[in-house]
């Protein structure tokens, strides 16, 4: 038995993992289980507890990129490979992941099952809309090729499922073609929420767009932020730039983390000389957060948790009164990041819906869940809802009112035996 967690540290859980070397083995594992639900886990990046079970199956191992089209840009490769080795490999070639979300350290199978949303939703829709199909193993140890046409049920079951379907194997996906590897980043300084909101509405055709937003500024400064748009440069070159990550080498004290200190940097941040156009490389403007590694000891050993919801685009006063909440109760952040969605897709389990999302991180301490009781009423109450790869605590009742399809969901997973062989901390809690 090992511990493990997610990227948030909260909760941990014993587990015996298994790596199985092939897709036999896989096979005779889920045969062989005998009633003790699994869980397929790839990096452990999603933030709660989505890949924590009594049983879970390592699916790092099956990482290869096993066949691209450089006419097509349509690639199949083993669900363990990462955004990152896509990068390394592709994009010299000219080809990017068409949706990426805040780090590429995420296994490809991992994108599927949370059906990843990136800086370009309201344009390119999640992950799963540029999965051209996927192979499936199911709890009978059989194989099952899904996509829109074959098993279309279990197609949208599984992208966004959080592997509560089977175990993903192979992924065929459509590459972006890219002729740089550099961003043309328009950045835009927001004094409030209603300015950011605006600019959004403004900006609504830019490729890519998010803001930093201020979670400790009350007032007349509530929200104030800065919007990143940008787009792919034209030229510029294909290479990688050289990797100068740094490490967080310890637990930092949790009283680091407090008002004050996030009220400092969120106030430099906010006034730093930034406003304007800029030429950047796509590292620092996807994955901000990459060249600092081990980056969630900075909440100290008890961990953190991120909130991520999302409100329908017409309810910009409820999103004003969840952060006038947040504000008030002295637990900002500073890693706080506002994006518009565009439509939902057909998924049963997929988080985005026409709006705006927020997400916020909190460091675990005495009275936060008390707090995000409160505001997951506030969320349900307005049609939002929290996403699933980022929840660690959210009650059945409140997962139930947000996804109004978990019903169809758990009829597929009835239909193709996987209700008693797949299951994580996160199902349990939530009811699935």
């Amino acid at each position: 038995m090992v511990r493990i967690h997610g990227w948030g540290r909260y909760p941990v859980a014993d587990a015996q993992v298994l790596a199985p070397a092939t897709v036999s083995e896989m096979g005779r594992t889920l045969r062989q289980q005998h009633g003790a639900p699994l869980i397929a886990r790839g990096l452990g990046r999603s933030y709660g507890d989505a890949s924590l079970a009594p049983l879970v199956l390592d699916n790092t191992r099956r990482h290869l990129l096993l066949d691209f089209d450089a006419q097509t840009g349509i690639l199949r490769c083993e669900a363990g490979a990462t955004l990152a080795d896509l990068l390394d490999v592709l994009l010299p070639q000219g080809w990017f992941p068409p949706v990426t979300p805040g780090t590429k350290f995420v296994t490809v199978g991992g994108a599927v099952a949370s059906d990843v949303h990136g800086k370009n939703h309201h344009i390119d829709g999640c992950f799963s809309a540029h999965v051209l199909s996927f192979e499936l193993l199911l709890a009978d140890g059989s194989i099952v090729q899904c996509s829109r046409h074959a098993h279309p049920e279990l197609f949208r079951a599984t992208c966004g499922g959080m592997g509560l379907t089977g175990v993903l194997l192979t992924v065929t996906l459509k590459m972006l073609p890219v002729q740089s590897a550099w961003i043309e980043q328009t950045t835009l300084r927001a004094a409030s929420l209603e300015q950011v909101l605006a600019l959004f509405e403004q900006h609504r055709d830019a490729t890519y767009s998010v803001a930093w937003i201020d979670c400790v500024a009350g007032g007349a400064r509530l929200g104030r932020s800065l919007l990143m748009l940008g787009e792919h440069a034209l030229d510029g070159g294909l290479a990688a730039r050289p990797k100068r990550s740094r490490s967080v080498p310890f637990d930092l004290p949790p009283q680091l983390m407090n008002r004050y200190s996030i009220g400092a940097f969120n106030t430099l941040y906010y006034h730093k000389p930034s406003a304007g156009r800029a030429r950047v490389h796509y590292e620092p403007y996807f994955y901000p957060l990459d060249g600092l590694l081990h980056w969630n000891r900075l909440y100290g050993k008890p961990g953190f948790v991120q909130y991520q919801f999302v409100l329908p685009r017409a309810a910009t006063r409820e999103l004003q009164a969840i952060l006038a909440r947040i504000v008030d109760s002295g637990r900002g952040s500073f890693l706080a990041v506002l994006k518009a969605f565009g439509p939902a897709n057909q998924n049963y389990l997929s988080f985005p819906l026409e709006g705006y999302t927020l997400a916020l991180d909190f460091k675990i301490e005495d009275g936060l869940f008390a707090l995000l009781d409160e505001l997951d009423v506030m969320v349900t109450a307005a049609g939002g809802r929290h996403y699933l790869a980022k929840d660690a605590r959210m009650s059945q009742a409140t997962f139930e009112r947000g996804y109004p399809r978990h019903a169809a969901f758990q009829q597929v997973r009835r239909d193709y035996g996987a209700l008693d062989a797949f299951g994580s901390s996160l199902s349990d809690r939530l009811g699935l």
